[in-house]
C-alpha cells in the first residue's frame, strides 16, 4: 500500500495542516507539525502551498481539441463553429482523435484536473471519434478519470429512428453518459423525454446541452417538469445535468428564480461554460452585449448545483481553451460575481458531485485525488493561476510542474516556495 505524508500544506480554506494519505484515500489531517512520517511514507513538504481537491472538468470536448487551425469559422459564432467542424469532422481517423483527447486530457492534468467528462459528436453520434476516446480512456486509466458523453441527434422528426439507434449503439460501444441537444431538435420536448427513457432503461446518466442561444425560448422549464414528473413516480431517477443553459440570462428575473427554483426541486445540476460562450454568444448584439453564460447568482440562490467547464479547447468552438480549470474559475468571479471560494468550488468540489465521482478533498476518508498550489490564499490563486502545480490521484503524485524565474540584474520573483521531498523544517 502506497502511504504519503503531506507537511505543512494549507488548505482552501485557510488551515495549516499535515496530511496523511493510505491506499489512495486520505487517513488523517492534524494540524501542520503534528504528524512524523513513518518508516514507508513518502513524505512531501508543501509549505507556502495550498492544497485542495483537485479540479474536475465536467464538461468538454476533447474530440475536437486543438483543431482550431484546420476549422475556419469567420463567423465566429457556434453555427460557423458547428458547419466547420461538420465539414472537417470525417477527414479524421480513430488514431487522430485519439492523440488529441490524450494531448487534451493531459494538458489539463498538468493544471490540476484529475477527471474529465468529454462529449463527442454533435451533430449526432460520430463513432470514429467514438473509437479514439475509448482508446483515450483506456491510456489516460491511472492519471485522469475520463467519462464519454454521446451526443445523441436526431432524436425526433423523420430521421429519429436513426438518430436513437446511433445513440444505443453508442452506449454498447463504451459511451458513459446519454447526451443531446433539445433546441436543436424538432420536438424538444419529445427529445428530453426519450432520453431520461432511456437512461432510466440503461441505467446511465443525463448530460444535455440546453439552451445554447440568446433567443427568448427556454427549453430548461420542460426539463424540470419532465424531471420532476419522473419522480414523482417514485421509481429510480438518473442524475441529469444541463450543460449552457445560456439563454435563461435573457429572462426577466422572477422567471430566472422561478426555473431556476424548478431545477433545484428537480434535483438538475447545472455545467455553466463561460469561456466558450462568452466567445461564442451575443455577437449579434454590439451595444449592451449580453455576457452569455448561466444566471450563476441566481441559479445558486435557488439552491441549485452549478459546475463550471471550460468546454473547448482551441477549436472552432473556442480558439483560446486551454485546459486549466484556474482560468474559468477568474471568469467565474469577473463574469458571474462569484467570490474566489465559489469560484473555486465550482471547478472541482461541485464538479466532481456533477460527474458522480467520490469527494476529494482534505477531509479524513475523502478520495486523494488533490492539487497544490504556490499561493497564499486562493483570490491569489486565481489571480496568479501559478504555472507550478503538483497533482495527485489516489495519493500518487502523478503531475510535479516546476517553474523558475532568471534575471540577468541578480532580481528574485516570488512565485512560492518550491515542491520539496523530506520533513518540514
Amino acid at each position: 500500500m502506497i502511504r504519503t505524508v503531506l507537511l505543512d500544506a494549507t488548505t482552501f480554506g485557510g488551515d495549516r495542516v499535515d496530511v496523511r494519505i493510505a491506499g489512495g484515500v486520505v487517513a488523517e489531517v492534524l494540524p501542520a507539525g503534528s504528524l512524523t512520517p513513518a518508516p514507508g511514507e513518502e513524505p512531501l513538504v508543501l509549505t507556502g502551498h495550498l492544497l485542495g481537491p483537485a479540479f474536475a472538468e465536467p464538461h468538454a470536448h476533447l474530440d475536437k481539441a486543438y483543431t482550431a487551425d484546420a476549422v475556419p469559422n469567420p463567423a465566429g459564432d457556434l453555427p460557423g463553429a458547428v458547419r466547420g467542424w461538420r465539414e472537417h469532422r470525417s477527414r479524421l481517423s480513430a488514431a487522430d482523435f485519439e492523440e488529441r483527447a490524450v494531448r487534451g486530457a493531459l494538458a489539463a492534468l498538468v493544471k490540476g484536473t484529475a477527471a474529465v467528462r468529454t462529449h463527442v459528436g454533435g451533430p449526432g453520434v460520430d463513432f470514429t471519434a467514438l473509437a479514439g476516446l475509448v482508446a483515450a480512456r483506456k491510456r489516460l486509466a491511472g492519471l485522469v478519470d475520463v467519462q464519454i458523453v454521446a451526443m445523441g441527434a436526431p432524436l425526433t422528426g423523420p430521421d429519429a429512428a436513426a438518430g436513437r439507434a446511433e445513440l444505443e449503439r453508442a452506449l454498447d460501444e463504451g459511451v458513459d453518459v446519454i447526451g443531446g441537444v433539445p433546441h436543436g431538435e424538432h420536438d424538444p420536448v419529445a427529445a428530453m423525454r426519450y432520453c431520461l427513457d432511456l437512461a432510466v432503461r440503461r441505467d446511465r446518466p443525463v448530460d444535455l446541452h440546453m439552451d445554447e442561444h440568446l433567443r427568448p425560448d427556454l427549453d430548461l422549464a420542460a426539463l424540470a417538469g419532465l424531471v420532476s414528473a419522473l419522480r414523482s413516480t417514485g421509481e429510480s431517477v438518473p442524475d441529469v445535468t444541463a450543460g449552457h443553459c445560456v439563454s435563461l440570462v435573457t429572462q426577466a428575473p422572477e422567471t430566472q428564480a422561478r426555473v431556476a427554483a424548478a431545477l433545484a426541486a428537480a434535483g438538475i445540476a447545472v455545467v455553466t461554460c463561460p469561456q466558450t460562450n462568452l466567445w461564442l454568444q451575443g455577437r449579434g448584439q454590439p451595444v449592451a452585449t449580453p455576457r452569455g453564460l448561466a444566471p450563476v447568482a441566481a441559479l445558486l440562490d435557488a439552491g441549485c448545483l452549478v459546475a463550471a467547464g471550460g468546454d473547448n479547447v482551441q477549436d472552432a468552438f473556442n480558439p483560446a481553451g486551454n485546459g486549466d480549470a484556474l482560468d474559468v474559475a477568474l471568469l467565474l468571479m469577473l463574469a458571474a460575481h462569484l467570490g474566489a471560494a465559489s469560484a473555486a468550488d465550482a471547478v472541482s468540489r461541485t464538479a466532481r458531485r456533477v460527474m458522480g465521482l467520490p469527494a476529494a478533498g482534505v477531509e479524513a476518508g475523502a478520495r486523494a485525488d488533490l492539487v497544490a498550489l504556490p499561493a497564499a490564499s486562493l483570490r491569489e490563486a486565481i489571480a496568479e493561476r501559478p504555472a507550478a502545480r503538483l497533482v495527485l490521484k489516489d495519493g500518487v503524485v502523478v503531475s510535479r510542474t516546476t517553474l523558475q524565474h532568471t534575471f540577468p540584474t541578480g532580481h528574485t520573483f516570488p512565485t512560492g516556495q518550491a515542491f520539496s521531498d523530506g520533513q518540514a523544517g
